[in-house]
């Protein structure tokens, strides 16, 4: 436990940091988890609009710093080969 007021405040401030990052983390599953379903679900259509809501949150979280840049970019081209191998 800390004793020193600076180091308290900083105890503080991680734990409000890795609540907000928790929460946006979750979130970024959340759309990864819908565009998924909607691939294993077979509406291309579904999948992509599921995509376009998805790709703007990844975009931000790696710009964020939550998550890598190049995680980012592996996971955008490999969603996008799958939507559009659909069948339409």
């Amino acid at each position: 436990m800390a004793n020193i007021k600076s180091a308290k405040k900083r105890d503080r401030q991680i734990k409000r940091r890795d609540a907000v990052n928790g929460m946006c983390v979750s979130r970024l599953r959340t759309y990864l988890r819908k565009v998924e379903e909607a691939i294993d679900g077979g509406d291309k259509a579904v999948a992509e609009a599921a995509f376009r809501a998805a790709q703007p949150e990844l975009m931000r979280s790696a710009q964020k710093g939550l998550i890598h840049r190049n995680l980012v970019a592996r996971k955008l081209s490999r969603l996008t080969a799958r939507v559009k191998a659909m069948a339409a």
